[in-house]
């Protein structure tokens, strides 16, 4: 027979499990609102270049190529339009010149639905974009808004 004392195994505290929990959650909260853009591929660097507006009047009318967003009078120059349920905004830098983008921040990819003038704002972490060029102007986020393709064919806008 051994004479061995059995003692009790301690484990952690409570006060450092609690402790380690908020570390770990903490840690998570300040990884999700972190600046740091990954989306880096062709299409939001397209969205720098600028929308895809054709004037040419071969475009498509809304029933085989897209979907019909609105007439032009409706897009107001030096401003624009966002239409929700196609995550995309129209605008018109200047007369009979128009641009679509996404309305899908580039920095946490929150919609937005916020325009004024001729910018378009995020109302998860405040990043600013105009709806002219899809341009950042007030960050969290770096990247440019996407650009999407429209056709204009007479007064008709169609999302391509």
């Amino acid at each position: 027979m051994t004479s061995e004392s059995v003692q009790p195994m301690s484990g952690p505290s409570r006060r450092t499990v609690v402790a380690a929990v908020g570390a770990a959650g903490l840690t998570v909260a300040l990884t999700a609102c972190g600046s740091e853009d990954t989306a880096s591929d062709s299409s939001t660097e397209q969205g720098a270049a600028g929308g895809g507006a054709t004037n040419d009047g071969a475009g498509s009318s809304g029933g085989a190529g897209g979907t019909a967003l609105a007439k032009t009078a409706d897009i107001p120059e030096g401003s624009g339009k966002i239409f929700k349920d196609e995550k995309v905004v129209v605008s018109q830098p200047a007369a009979g010149d128009y641009k679509a983008f996404s309305t899908i921040c580039t920095h946490q990819k929150c919609p937005m639905v916020d325009l004024k003038d001729d910018i378009i704002s995020c109302a998860c972490h405040g990043s600013q974009f105009s709806v002219l060029d899809g341009s950042v102007k007030k960050g969290p986020a770096v990247q440019p808004l996407e650009a999407k393709q429209i056709s204009v064919n007479g007064d008709s806008i169609t999302l391509a």
